[in-house]
């Protein structure tokens, strides 16, 4: 068999009449920026969330960016991330001239670890920035009380959680705002980039508003050096055509998850994910564990299993924080789980018979 690691004609072909049409609807409109589509999908996607607000933006680094940058976050600011996480969580830190200050994850969940957030709080700290990492939430009342204990704003990386529960509340809903990323692998993807924050403070919600569209809500008048980070209408109108199906895709996702976990129970050498009572993920990924990671991948691959690694290399070891002076053992759990982590095929569209290849592949190996 070959298994792709995410099929994305299948779901795409599953909704051709329903994209196409959102697509003609944007053409005969002649309006492609800023425009009834981005409108619409805004409330439309707020109420999914369970939020006042979304602000749609370019793609999930701006809709962090630009969180930051509305909260007033700027140089001599410090905040709190995941020393696990895709290298935009800090960029964004970094685009508004703050400092990103790593914090190890729970070895369990690869989320956030809360024990571990208040030591590395100080004077410059100004927001803690959870991810919630492979669909799964990170544990948010424990970050929101030492949050409100310390006088701290939280903001929610939410890239990868699309329809995410944290004890019956959804993922967008859990801080003072989100960011979330439209990329087209994502469990609501955009055929292209695109993003937006997700947020109840009215207030916030309106400097974004302006940040996003060159500093401006009056054309021509610009009150902030602000930047040009908008949904643009045929994004907006194709994942309206997508969001009454993403629930449906994201239980699609949890019955392969089972299967897999119940499954892989016992296998020689992996390590499983571990789900939380409170946490109800959407499964972006399904991210195993193993220490022969290299040799199971090409295995995989000959059987023609697609698989991934997220991510092989943690962002303080990128070259581009070279300069922060973070060394390879700085962070060991981070750098641990870059060495072993192994990302199996997942989807709304993989079979029930693809599932149990899988299965048997990682079976014959171990």
């Amino acid at each position: 068999m070959k298994i792709p690691f995410l099929d994305l004609k299948a779901a795409h072909a599953e909704l051709r009449g329903e994209l196409e049409a959102a697509s003609r609807r944007v053409l005969e409109s002649g309006w492609f920026i800023m425009g009834p589509e981005c409108e619409a999908f805004e409330a439309e996607f707020a109420a999914y969330c369970g939020a006042r607000h979304c602000v749609g933006v370019g793609n999930g680094l701006e809709a962090l960016h630009l969180i930051l940058r509305a909260m007033g976050v700027g140089e001599g600011d410090e905040v709190i991330v995941p020393s696990n996480t895709y290298i935009a969580t800090w960029l964004a830190v970094s685009y508004a001239g703050a400092t990103p200050v790593p914090v190890e994850p729970d070895g369990r969940t690869h989320n956030l670890d809360p024990a571990r957030v208040e030591e590395a709080v100080t004077p410059r700290t100004k927001v803690i920035m959870p991810v919630h990492l492979y669909g799964q939430t990170a544990d948010m009342d424990a970050i929101n009380e030492i949050a409100v204990r310390r006088n701290l704003r939280v903001v929610e990386d939410a890239a990868q959680a699309h329809g995410a529960s944290y004890k019956g509340r959804r993922a967008g809903s859990l801080a003072d705002a989100a960011g979330f990323s439209f990329y087209p692998g994502k469990n609501l993807g955009a055929l292209g980039d695109a993003g937006a924050v997700v947020t109840d403070d009215d207030g916030l919600a309106d400097r974004v508003r302006v940040l996003r569209n060159y500093g401006s809500r009056v054309k021509y008048e610009h009150e902030a050096r602000g930047y040009n980070s908008r949904l643009d209408e045929l994004q907006a109108a194709l994942m309206r055509a997508k969001l009454p199906v993403l629930d449906g895709w994201n239980g699609r996702r949890r019955r392969v998850a089972e299967s897999y976990l119940q499954q892989l129970e016992g296998v020689a050498g992996l390590i499983l994910p571990v789900v939380p009572e409170w946490a109800e993920p959407v499964w972006h990924l399904f991210v195993v564990r193993t220490p022969e990671r290299a040799r199971l991948q090409a295995y995989l691959s000959e059987a023609g299993v697609g698989t991934l690694v997220h991510y092989p290399k943690p962002p303080h070891m990128q070259t581009a924080y070279a300069d922060a002076g973070h060394r390879a053992g700085d962070f060991p759990l981070a750098g641990r789980l870059s060495a072993e982590v192994l990302s199996l095929p997942m989807g709304p569209h993989l079979s029930d018979e693809a599932v149990e290849y899988v299965v048997s592949k990682l079976s014959s190996f171990a």
